[in-house]
């Protein structure tokens, strides 16, 4: 009896620390901050809504992105001299807005682990498949490379105008939009 007891008693400690620290490994902590710089004139371009780096401003990075999936949908100009800087970075290419691709955060681009290859996006009562062809940096940014944008959320999914046409969206509303993603 006593061993039972005794078993019970560890369970009864050790599984919560068991469980959180399994839920602790879900997590996505910022891994730093990146301080802003002003942008070269004419350098940060603003199309489709694209912020620029604000001197002084701390920003935070991340290495990770969240296990669920749940996004949020950004628009992004794929084109050369668009807002989304030089090519993408899985095919050193610039796409055209009436194609559906995207740009992921660093953690779900996971090392260009998805590059080329199709996701499903969910959103507005409808669903798009659209091909991976970029990161959207959350651990760097505020540089030329990076068009003096500031680094990506953790949780984006930065779509072309054809994935927003596609979930018809309407224009005026386009930017922002809950969304959840899955590979195809």
């Amino acid at each position: 009896m006593n061993s039972f007891l005794s078993f019970n008693v560890i369970l009864v400690l050790v599984l919560p620390i068991l469980i959180s620290s399994g839920v602790e490994a879900q997590t996505c902590k910022p891994s730093g901050k990146l301080k802003g710089v002003k942008p070269p004139p004419g350098q940060c371009k603003t199309d489709f809504g694209a912020d620029c780096c604000k001197p002084g401003q701390f920003y935070t990075t991340y290495k990770c992105s969240p296990t669920d999936r749940r996004a949020v949908l950004t628009l992004n100009d794929f084109q050369e001299g668009g807002d989304g800087g030089g090519p993408s970075a899985c095919d050193n290419r610039y796409h055209p807005n009436n194609t559906p691709v995207v740009a992921l955060s660093t953690g779900w681009f996971n090392n260009r682990k998805r590059c080329l290859r199709k996701i499903k996006i969910k959103g507005n009562g409808r669903s798009v498949m659209a091909k991976v062809v970029d990161e959207c940096d959350s651990a760097v940014g505020c540089d030329k490379e990076h068009a003096y944008q500031p680094p990506c959320r953790n949780n984006i999914v930065d779509a072309s105008p054809a994935v927003w046409k596609a979930l018809g969206v309407p224009r005026a509303k386009w930017g922002n939009l809950a969304i959840t993603w899955s590979d195809a």
